[in-house]
């Protein structure tokens, strides 16, 4: 029987601290590729991330948390990217969604008020059902069903209506409501990466569900008290309403940890521009992150080997 896992109420709880943590943040399938380049071209060049203490993953990078957990190495997620299979249709926002999207940013002072706002969005939206999306999930995961246990994964999700982020993790807690009911790997990562205007919120716990990513594009914080972070964000975006992985990065930073952050360089950024939810772009990205990664090994073992 699979492992199962519950949505704290308070997403910064049971952060107790360990060695090494990394933090993937959302991006897309195409950002999901380039993450995994990254990795695979670190562990290439003698930094192996694999074996981090903790992982912690935001829709693309949920994807990627849970197969690097799994037990998928590196290179194996590099190579998955250049299959050329088209793992799901691609996605261009309208004018329309792209201007909501917008006036939510502006209207919004905090990542709640944001994630209200982005949840009505999702939830008035005509996307593909429910099932539909989480069976194209489940393919993308493959074997990868089962948490791997010790709370050593946690994704990110937001609460639709009340814009709040909670983290499945595989423990048991609460969803804030005192029902506590259990959530499986495939649906947690269901509703990590539940994008507004894309794809239909995620109905789990008596709750509906939408990208972790809406709240923070690496909710890196989630890392607060672990003593050696690198941060793999293939969205570098900060503002008001919602808190970029550099600021994150420095508040674990004053706090005393030793932080590395990593975005998309102009090669990566030219591939993932507008077309982040474009499978076609999956083999370009991987390529872009594994070339990039030569410029990050040594900063990256000094965080992470010391």
């Amino acid at each position: 029987m699979s492992d199962t896992g519950t949505p704290t109420g308070d997403a910064t709880a049971g952060t107790t601290g360990g060695r090494t943590a990394l933090v993937l943040g959302a991006g897309g399938l195409v950002g999901a590729a380039w993450e995994a380049g990254i990795l695979h071209g670190l562990a290439e060049a003698g930094v192996d991330l694999s074996g981090a203490d903790l992982v912690v993953g935001s829709s693309a990078g949920a994807v990627v948390g849970a197969l690097l957990t799994s037990g998928t190495t590196p290179a194996e997620l590099y190579e998955r990217q250049l299959d050329g299979a088209d793992t799901e249709p691609a996605v261009r926002f309208g004018a329309g969604t792209l201007l909501r999207y917008t006036l939510a940013v502006l209207s919004s002072r905090t990542p709640e008020a944001y994630g209200r706002k982005l949840g009505r969005l999702a939830l008035r939206s005509r996307t593909v059902d429910e099932a539909t999306r989480r069976a194209t999930v489940a393919r993308r995961l493959g074997g990868a069903t089962d948490w791997p246990g010790a709370g050593r994964l946690r994704i990110t999700a937001v609460d639709a209506e009340s814009g709040a982020l909670a983290v499945f993790d595989g423990a048991a807690g609460s969803d804030g409501s005192g029902r506590g009911d259990a959530v499986g790997l495939v649906d947690a990562v269901t509703a990590s990466c539940a994008i507004p205007g894309a794809w239909p919120p995620a109905s789990l716990a008596g709750r509906r569900w939408i990208d972790g990513g809406i709240h923070s594009t690496a909710n890196a914080h989630l890392a607060a008290g672990w003593e050696r972070v690198v941060v793999v964000a293939p969205n570098a975006m900060g503002n008001k309403a919602v808190h970029a992985p550099a600021r994150q990065a420095a508040d674990l930073i004053a706090a005393g940890a030793r932080v590395k952050v990593i975005t998309p360089g102009p090669d990566a950024k030219a591939v993932i521009g507008a077309r982040a939810l474009d499978p076609a772009q999956r083999a370009a990205a991987a390529r872009a992150g594994r070339a990039q990664a030569a410029a990050h090994a040594r900063s990256v073992a000094a965080v992470w080997t010391g």
